[in-house]
């Protein structure tokens, strides 16, 4: 299937306003090179990709093309300590402290794990933030948010742990299991399920990996909250003094996302690599058997996922946010198929999410990042198409 577009690849029968809705992003919502993957029940239903693979190139973008998809890689790094959890080596209410007793200082000696996953543990910024440099060194990184003072007494509050999080969770999965998190998710998440996911991009797939870059944004489309954002959000945005800035801000100035260096590093707050079709199935592989991979949460670990952990104001973010544990949920400020979805955007483009009650599970990745953090129009467009697809299938579309 082709278009006028460039938009290649195949959609089931059904499902047609999914393809019609990635080719509107690319007409007028100004995608410039993007792909998207849905699975249903573990097979794939949707596989598009169009446009180019660098946001400044003319080489069109493959079947197999991947791109950075800064904090969609949360979910994913979520999926490691969960899988811990699952299999007896991490207690999620046990201290942080248990494994890594030099985390205990400054009034942290009571945060726990699941503290950490659901953006409670206080931490968020770094009175100190690391260079780009420092921050792809796990050790200066554990060691900075260990050191850190909590801004509120931790699991009393929760804001968004933008940057944060990658040291969290990394120094965590080395203290409990003696690997990195790149090592892990590569040999018991994105190796088993079949899917194009790095966190620590190797050599040999390097020449896969668009360029990524800051795309227009146009006045149309869905999302007003990011297109458009309230005063409160802006001026947090705008204040370098703003526990908001600060957060983004932890790592200081802001990497160069086309670096090889950094690709290479493993930041699981920010820096995972991946194929749209690589993003869907690792969720298809949450909640299901995945066609030629394994499932790989119970259906009582998908509960703790998508179990709300976290509601209301974000002191980071400013507006209203729900958290699981490690999954952003369904809510204004982060839509997603329906209520019982679990799942992460990516700041300005990329999203991954599944639904159990549908069996959905959706990816979509692009190389033009955009001013939104939790709800860009054109992903947001692509899941509406979902939904209207399955409306339309009646009462078994929506099982």
């Amino acid at each position: 299937m082709s278009t006028d577009a460039g938009i290649r690849g195949t959609v089931a029968e059904g499902f047609e306003p999914v393809r019609d809705a990635f080719v509107k992003n690319f007409e007028v919502l100004g995608d410039r090179g993007a792909a998207v993957a849905v699975y249903r029940d573990g097979r794939r239903i949707v596989d598009l990709w169009g446009g180019t693979k660098d946001i400044d190139g003319t080489a069109p973008w493959e079947r197999g093309t991947a791109q950075i998809v800064r904090s969609a890689t949360k979910g994913v790094a979520a999926a490691v300590l969960l899988l811990l959890h699952q299999r007896g080596e991490l207690d999620l209410d046990a201290p942080v402290g248990q494994w890594w007793p030099e985390y205990k200082a400054r009034g942290k000696e009571r945060t726990a794990v699941w503290h950490v996953l659901a953006h409670r543990a206080g931490v968020p910024a770094l009175d100190r933030p690391l260079t780009p440099a420092q921050a792809v060194d796990p050790v200066l990184g554990a060691r900075a948010v260990a050191a850190q003072a909590p801004e509120w007494e931790p699991g009393t509050d929760h804001g968004y742990h933008a940057q944060t999080y990658s040291w969290l969770t990394a120094e965590l999965v080395r203290r409990v299991t003696g690997r990195t998190v790149g090592e892990w998710i590569a040999r018991e998440i994105a190796g088993p399920a079949g899917a194009d996911f790095w966190l620590g991009l190797p050599d040999a797939e390097a020449a896969r990996v668009g360029r990524v870059g800051r795309g227009e944004t146009p006045d149309a489309g869905p999302g007003g909250l990011r297109t458009r954002p309230k005063k409160a959000v802006s001026d947090a945005y705008a204040d370098p003094g703003s526990l908001t800035r600060r957060a983004f801000a932890a790592i200081t100035p802001l990497p160069d996302e086309n670096d090889p260096g950094y690709r290479a590093a493993a930041l699981p707050a920010s820096n995972g690599i991946a194929t749209a079709d690589g993003l869907a199935r690792i969720y298809a592989s949450l909640i299901g058997e995945v066609e030629g991979g394994v499932r790989l949460f119970t259906p009582e670990t998908v509960a703790l996922a998508r179990g709300e952990r976290s509601a209301g104001p974000d002191r980071v973010l400013v507006v209203g946010t729900r958290f699981g544990l490690g999954y952003m949920l369904h809510g204004s400020a982060s839509p997603l198929l329906s209520p019982g979805s679990f799942g992460h955007p990516g700041r300005g483009g990329a999203l991954g999410f599944a639904d159990p009650e549908s069996g959905i599970a959706f990816g979509y990745v692009t190389n033009g990042f955009r001013k939104s953090v939790t709800a860009d129009p054109r992903a947001q467009a692509l899941v509406g198409a979902v939904r209207a697809s399955l409306g339309s299938q009646g009462p078994q579309g929506s099982r």
